[in-house]
């Protein structure tokens, strides 16, 4: 170990070319993976932000808020379910807005959300009639506290009052409203999907901590099946493309992964394959054939952990770098010790592949040169 640990430090140029590879093999594991999490949070901001336990969709809605309806009577059906628990509407309208003073195409794309249960960040409260809360992403817009957003043909107002974390779904910068704000702008520019007053697209629920909490098929039945409940967790993945995307990045994970665990198994077998007199002479004086690989395997960990480093510092000056609203790419510490951490087991992976020739070495031949 020590004498592994020596190498290193006074042969750094030695694993500079193994380095140099697993620098550029990490920031893209990370850079990709800075991407998923972006495309996801794009997709997903809204449902993320419902401090909710349940979302309760229409039976025919095949999973989609843009399709559901829930009527008043199944709206009561549940809450008599659901004694003990906070039940609150919500609905949503894509529509694009307009700020007074800029040119007809110059347009914001807007997910307009009514909510009764405030989601996270949100007062308790749902803001007046005409008024609302917008996503961080409008401030690169120029759109400030008390800015009137026009939306949709209508040009139905609603007049911001602040602004929350950034939750944007599907492109779409969100602003929340009451439920009467989303019906009325609903009803002026989408007429064909107008609703009533006691009408709302989904239901959030939230349990209190008395008592176990129904479960969703006993939502389902209570409704007679006029309705499909949902964990938050299922909406999210139910969200289309959401579970195409994940499984996609992480299939394209996993090769860059690989790839890594490829290039730390070719550099340290031919590591091992020049030091098998030096590795013979260790032997013949009572070295362990454990221990010569344990310096192997402090080797590549060094190794990869200052190609971490280097690939993390990257990863942060990119995403320092990207401008507000140019493209989706979220970096979290989760990520980043994610990604360190699988590339340190696949150094490990990759150094196992020279543990046989290390168990092979023979002090003798070794030392007579006819391995």
């Amino acid at each position: 170990m020590r004498l592994a640990w020596r190498e290193l430090r006074r042969r750094p140029s030695r694993f500079a070319v193994a380095t140099a590879i697993l620098s550029l093999i990490a920031v893209l594991l990370m850079f990709l993976g800075g991407l998923l999490d972006g495309l996801i949070g794009n997709a997903t901001g809204a449902y993320r932000a419902q401090h909710a336990d349940l979302i309760v969709y229409s039976a025919n809605a095949q999973d989609s808020l843009a399709r559901s309806r829930i009527a008043a009577d199944t709206r009561d059906r549940v809450e008599q379910r659901l004694k003990s628990a906070v039940v609150g509407g919500l609905g949503a309208v894509s529509l694009a807005g307009r700020v007074d003073g800029r040119g007809p195409r110059d347009l914001l794309a807007v997910n307009l959300y009514g909510y009764e249960l405030a989601p996270i960040g949100l007062p308790t409260e749902p803001p007046g009639p005409g008024k609302g809360y917008a996503d961080e992403s409008l401030r690169s817009d120029d759109v400030t506290v008390g800015t009137i957003v026009r939306l949709g043909p209508a040009e139905t107002p609603v007049t911001i009052l602040g602004f929350v974390d950034s939750r944007e779904n599907s492109s779409a910068a969100a602003l929340w409203t009451s439920l009467d704000t989303w019906r009325e702008a609903l009803g002026a520019n989408l007429p064909g999907q107008r609703v009533g007053s006691d009408v709302v697209q989904a239901l959030v629920i939230r349990f209190s901590q008395d008592g176990p909490a129904p479960t969703a098929t006993d939502i389902d039945g209570a409704t007679g099946q006029a309705a499909r409940t949902l964990t938050l967790t299922q909406a999210i993945n139910a969200i289309p493309g959401v579970s195409a995307q994940r499984s996609t990045f992480n299939q394209i994970l996993g090769v860059t992964v690989s790839i890594a665990v490829v290039v730390v198994a070719l550099f340290f077998a031919l590591l091992t394959v020049e030091r098998m007199g030096l590795y013979g002479v260790l032997k013949a004086v009572g070295a362990r054939s454990r221990t010569l690989f344990a310096g192997l395997v402090l080797q590549s960990l060094a190794v990869t952990a200052v190609a971490s480093t280097v690939a993390v510092l990257a990863a942060l000056l990119f995403a320092y770098l990207i401008p507000a609203g140019s493209i989706t790419f979220s970096l979290g510490p989760a990520r980043l010790l994610g990604s360190v951490a699988v590339l340190l087991v696949a150094a490990v992976i990759g150094c196992a592949f020279s543990f046989r020739r290390v168990l092979r070495v023979d002090p003798a031949a070794a030392i007579g040169g006819s391995q």
